[in-house]
């Protein structure tokens, strides 16, 4: 049965610019003052969220029927949060599935929310039909060794929808899910089908107002970026650098940060070292990778390298430099619709030699609520068949490379967030290369 919350928010209160009630004691997390002042002095339009959400939920299950599922159940958040447009713990909810959301083709949506919270969380979006409390919860750290006990109960009650809902439609698609879960569904005959290709595709394109989130989120990760800027000096760990990104985000109404991808000096090389202790000094190189989840939970997925304090940069410094960004410009250079993932995993800039044995994990990769389906390989990656596909008006991916020699000194890492529009492509990221690597 459905538990219904029951606020004391005003009644008819006015509505911020993204149309959410202009309410400070609403529960829904949103921008701060901060960013839509930010935002309005930069000529941004905030999104719509409830036009976003309802745009989503089509999207969804548009694909669904296409692929004649009956219905999705969802446990990751982040395709939770893309359904639903709503948050519990994301964090702690990634690795202690808590939370679940089934979506029918139909478009009938039911969460299962952690105990005792009604719909606290969810209440703010119409869409959502019903709100159960968690049931769902059918890993060992909750539920020991009643956990196949749990995870039956669990798939007996999305049967009953699923009968009530889609008829005699038993394919049901998953994107993750715990053993004893997968297994409470076969033993009653329904068909699990692969969720995860579901969501990463209907995610792939972006919405007009997912867009316009998008562009809010990136402004407000870049100032956060500039704080972070201006704060470094010689003396500094990395940590202390790195938390000023931390504090700025959440400033202006972000969320998290998915990683600790920030180095300097010899720890740039080879990348993938995550920020510790070390203390800056004069001269050093320093790069990081933002990988932040920021406001309206949209992704701002950026690199860039700077040089610490007043020194002049080295000769290779300045032409591994120039190399990398001219990697990322004539690889967007090939952003435009209709163009084969093959194409660009083969086309664009070439990495030259000494820099392919260390050479990122992806040339380009989807981002939105996070990085996404599709990642481009480098050639040396390239498998036939796996991303046969081809760029769409909506999508946005990220350009990105990191050069660094094998016992090499130091790398470089640059990314920048594309986005494939009508025509070509537009660079949402706008954060300036670093004029003195540049050699200037």
């Amino acid at each position: 049965m459905t538990i219904h919350y029951s606020d004391r928010r005003k009644i008819n209160p006015g509505l911020r610019p993204d149309g959410t009630p202009d309410d400070d004691d609403r529960v829904e997390i949103g921008p701060t003052p901060l960013a839509f002042a930010e935002w309005a002095a930069a000529g941004l339009e905030a999104p719509n969220l409830p036009v976003m959400r309802g745009a989503r939920l089509q999207r969804l299950t548009e694909h669904l029927a296409a692929r004649d599922y009956g219905a999705i159940l969802l446990f990751d958040p982040l395709n939770i949060r893309y359904a639903t447009d709503s948050t519990n713990m994301q964090l702690w909810n990634a690795h202690n599935p808590f939370r679940a959301c089934l979506v029918t083709a139909g478009g009938h949506v039911i969460v299962w929310d952690f105990k005792g919270l009604g719909n606290l969380l969810t209440a703010h979006n119409p869409l959502i039909a019903e709100t159960r409390p968690g049931s769902s919860s059918f890993f060992y750290f909750c539920n020991g060794d009643r956990t196949q006990a749990r995870a039956s109960a669990f798939a007996a009650e999305v049967d009953a929808e699923l009968r009530r809902h889609c008829g005699t439609n038993r394919r049901l698609a998953i994107d993750k899910i715990m053993v004893h879960g997968l297994r409470a569904f076969e033993a009653l005959g329904i068909e699990v089908m692969e969720g995860e290709e579901v969501t990463e595709k209907a995610r792939s394109i972006k919405t007009p107002e997912e867009i316009k989130a998008m562009r809010c989120a990136v402004h407000a990760c870049e100032a956060s970026v500039r704080a972070m800027e201006d704060a470094v000096a010689p003396g500094m760990t990395e940590d202390d650098v790195w938390a000023v990104l931390h504090a700025e985000n959440i400033r202006r109404g972000g969320e998290w940060i998915e990683t600790r991808l920030l180095a300097s000096g010899p720890r740039t090389n080879p990348w993938f070292q995550e920020c510790g202790p070390r203390v800056l000094k004069e001269g050093d190189i320093l790069a990081f990778d933002t990988d932040l989840v920021g406001c309206y939970g949209m992704c701002t997925d950026m690199s860039r390298t700077w040089i610490v304090g007043d020194a002049e940069p080295t000769r290779e410094q300045v032409e591994t430099y120039r190399m990398s960004v001219r990697h990322i410009e004539e690889n967007t250079a090939m952003l435009a619709p209709g163009v084969a993932f093959r194409d660009l995993c083969h086309g664009g800039h070439p990495l030259p030699d000494a820099f392919v044995p260390q050479r990122y994990a992806s040339k380009m990769h989807g981002v939105g609520l996070c990085d996404e389906w599709p990642a481009i390989p480098y050639p040396e990656d390239w498998e036939p068949g796996v991303f046969e596909y081809e760029t769409a008006p909506g999508m946005m991916l990220c350009a990105e490379v990191y050069a660094g020699r094998v016992g090499g000194s130091f790398g470089v890492k640059l990314e920048n967030q594309v986005l494939i529009t009508e025509t070509g492509h537009e660079v949402m990221t706008r954060y300036p290369w670093d004029t003195r690597l540049m050699g200037g």
